[in-house]
């Protein structure tokens, strides 16, 4: 059932467009992302949704009710920022219940509910404890449970895990995963962290310059990136130089030496996007691409080689797997499957 819709949303600065004519649906319980590097409209898009920037155009429903003359008080929304925002002089239960407060929970509804999802999130035992005796991660769970304590229609995030190490931002994703799946809460990221976004997310968004290049599953988009712009952003991908030509009636990729199936229908040059899990080494006289190993960099579980071909550069990951890599200035054939290729406009930017 449809939760969320933003129609056309957008927001103009003077004369930058910040958010360009911005659409999409969100389903009760949906997980998406906003994502996309700094100045790309999603923290716009967000206060936009939150009623703290008011949009130049377009309309934000939610269950059907246009938010556009509702105050940000009134929408129920529950926001987690990037720096928490908790009361330094309330404990953890007074900054939990502080939302119930105010709406005029009575004592025992609120002390029952805030019991509640401190259990939810981790907290127990924390009651009494102040923000500044909390780690990050566990001011992350605080403000987490402030934002749901009030069961709102709809949990906005923004950047909620940028302040955490590491390892600790890993695990809290796993946490906060966890933790909406158990509520059903619909749940709206912003991050400009791609790992987070696939790690969290049933779709995601990816915006670019105030509009969005892509909206899909995180595996789809990955693997059929829309442009050269989420290809890039979402880990890293090969573009490679390549012509097609119809061949007998059927379309082929010329890839410096390698010839291959293209994809689709198009004749004439295109980039060719292959991510480097996907590029594999072939066996000495088989076909491929022809080229030179320039670099390997040792990661553990795998190795990144580097290899100069006629295509251009080609990034090549190769799991550890015990057998014999190949050293720098040895001649390689690279290959990789037609499905594992995605064709690109050729103005793509390398």
């Amino acid at each position: 059932m449809t939760h969320l819709v933003i129609e056309g949303l957008t927001k103009r600065y003077g004369g930058q467009l910040a958010v360009d004519d911005l659409s999409l649906t969100v389903e009760r319980g949906e997980f998406i992302s906003l994502l996309g590097p700094s100045g790309c409209g999603k923290t716009t898009t967000l206060q936009m949704i939150a009623g703290f920037v008011e949009a130049s155009n377009g309309r934000i429903l939610l269950d059907g009710a246009d938010l556009a003359s509702v105050p940000p008080s009134k929408r129920g929304l529950g926001i987690v920022f990037q720096s928490y925002a908790l009361f330094p002089h309330m404990n953890v239960a007074q900054n939990i219940a502080f939302g119930l407060e105010m709406r005029g929970i009575d004592r025992t509804e609120r002390d029952k509910r805030t019991a509640d999802v401190m259990k939810l999130v981790g907290l127990e035992g924390f009651a009494e404890r102040f923000p500044r005796r909390m780690s990050g991660g566990q001011q992350q769970r605080v403000a987490l449970a402030r934002a749901l304590v009030i069961k709102p229609a709809l949990l906005l995030l923004d950047e909620p895990l940028s302040n955490l190490d590491a390892k600790l931002r890993e695990e809290m994703q796993g946490e906060l995963r966890a933790i909406q799946r158990s509520v059903g809460t619909t749940t709206v990221l912003v991050t400009h962290d791609q790992n987070e976004a696939m790690a969290l997310s049933d779709r995601i968004v990816v915006m670019n310059k105030g509009r969005a290049e892509q909206i899909g599953a995180p595996d789809e988009a990955y693997a059929h990136p829309a442009s050269a712009f989420v290809a890039n952003f979402l880990g890293k991908t090969n573009l490679l130089n390549a012509t097609v030509a119809m061949e007998g009636g059927a379309p082929m990729a010329v890839v410096g030496n390698f010839r291959l199936p293209a994809p689709v229908a198009r004749s004439g040059p295109v980039k060719l996007a292959v991510r480097p899990e996907r590029v594999g080494l072939a066996a000495n006289g088989a076909h491929g691409l022809d080229g030179t190993v320039t670099s390997r960099v040792f990661q553990g579980l795998f190795w990144i080689l580097q290899v100069d071909t006629a295509a251009g550069k080609v990034t090549v990951v190769r799991q550890n797997d015990g057998a014999q890599v190949p050293a720098e200035g040895e001649n390689v054939t690279l290959a990789f499957a037609p499905a594992d290729c995605v064709i690109l406009d050729a103005a793509a930017a390398p």
